[in-house]
């Protein structure tokens, strides 16, 4: 009986037969992946759990502080209990801090100086990064600070290039930067072990190097964190997976206690630190969506590995593929073609529960070096743990798909992405196999 009503359910929501069959036909051999997807979430769960006991979270530490934020409880304990989920000597985790990019901006300059090299052996970051650094000329890139910076691409088959590395590695190497998630390439996703190795090498070299990892979309997605790998920093926004689609803003850099002390100071003021910075009233949301991370992000992990099932027996490549092992949130498909590309995330757009009748098109977007579409019908704007999915409007044409506060809902989307294929004549029925 509820069968039926689902497929209804479906139908009325303009997901045709032929669209919901196949996608049926396709969860069906995923269960003992979803299985192994929430075994995960348990554990992390619990971590979380442990974290906040221990810090001694009380009702207290719910309420906000204004102005200068002075013995902000609620702020300082957040950050231990941060500290403590990322096996860190200590957190900075703010809502001054506005994004993710906001965040690793401002671990990179606040420690890196004059003279210093930034190092990438993980190849080029990701887009809005590049007027950071000053590889796309901008005003206040570490560039114009006497800030050099040199790269290392992966090895055709996405391992590490060691002796690459081991060139570049000088005595000005200061920081070496390492992106866990893919960004728009489609590369291998690094996972927490490979981080390691690659940390291990570095410091194997030069000891004294700071070894900084972009941590979006893999929070929580494996069991251990990169720090427990060996990294110095572990850097991230809070409206990806630790602020479980409730917080409205922010970032968080988890680390060595004289680099979160630098980005402190670099955030407020020198002489100042983390002494000041008012939490506003968002600490509530920024404890509850912690509490959540866990299982959310087991959502939008169910959905990336449903949408790489989908989509790779059609014939179009997916990163990762449907048997490999998750290390981020993030599914990439490559089409090709942009029309499909823009047909893919106006399907996501129709499946959101806001902004649902918005029809989102390719624009200039401030950061990116093309037209970027995004589509985001999210209750926190920008939020790319909720339902969401972007690509460059350049080849190869890939789009980029994450989040999913409910496995429910990351399963209609990505239906709903498949109908807007169908409709359009860019995936013909009959190739779905029914």
């Amino acid at each position: 009986m509820k069968e039926k009503i689902i497929r209804e359910m479906y139908a009325c929501m303009g997901i045709e037969e032929a669209v919901y069959a196949y996608g049926n036909e396709i969860l069906a051999k995923l269960q003992p992946r979803f299985q192994e997807i929430d075994e995960t979430a348990e554990i992390n769960q619990l971590k979380v759990i442990k974290a906040m006991q221990e810090s001694q979270v009380s009702e207290a530490c719910l309420l906000g502080t204004t102005g200068y934020g002075y013995n902000d409880l609620g702020r300082d304990r957040l950050e231990e209990v941060y500290a403590r989920v990322f096996h860190t000597e200590d957190a900075l985790v703010r809502p001054q801090i506005t994004c993710g990019t906001h965040a690793l901006a401002l671990a990179l300059m606040s420690n890196l100086r004059p003279g210093d090299e930034l190092l990438s052996p993980v190849g080029k970051p990701y887009d809005t990064l590049e007027e950071v650094i000053g590889i796309r000329p901008s005003r206040g890139s570490l560039a114009e600070y006497g800030v050099t910076y040199s790269q290392v691409d992966l090895l055709p088959d996405g391992s590490f290039d060691y002796e690459g590395i081991r060139r570049a590695l000088n005595g000005r190497t200061r920081l070496v930067t390492i992106q866990r998630s893919k960004g728009y390439q489609t590369r291998p996703t690094l996972s927490v072990a490979r981080i390691g190795e690659l940390v291990s090498f570095v410091k194997g070299i030069k000891p004294d190097v700071i070894c900084m990892v972009d941590n979006c979309y893999g929070e929580f997605v494996e069991t251990m964190e990169p720090a427990e790998a060996g990294a110095d920093m572990v850097v991230g926004s809070l409206i990806k997976n630790p602020g479980g689609g409730l917080a409205p803003i922010g970032g968080y850099i988890a680390g060595t206690r004289e680099c979160v002390e630098n980005a402190a100071f670099r955030l407020t003021s020198p002489g100042l630190g983390k002494e000041v910075g008012a939490s506003l009233g968002a600490l509530k949301d920024f404890y509850q969506g912690l509490f959540l991370a866990p299982t959310v992000t087991a959502s939008a992990l169910k959905g990336a590995v449903f949408a790489a099932n989908l989509y790779e027996p059609l014939g179009f490549g997916v990163v990762p593929d449907s048997r490999e092992s998750r290390h981020d949130i993030i599914q990439a498909v490559t089409f090709g073609n942009p029309e499909s590309v823009i047909a893919f995330c106006q399907g996501i757009q129709a499946a959101a529960p806001v902004d649902s009748h918005v029809t989102p098109e390719p624009w200039d977007m401030p950061g990116y070096d093309s037209r970027v579409i995004m589509a985001a019908g999210a209750f926190v704007a920008g939020s790319s743990i909720e339902l969401s999915a972007d690509g460059p409007i350049k080849p190869p044409y890939a789009v980029y798909f994450q989040g999913g506060l409910t496995w429910q809902h990351a399963k209609f989307g990505i239906l709903k992405s498949l109908q807007a294929l169908v409709n359009r004549g860019l995936v013909e029925k009959n190739r779905l196999g029914l």
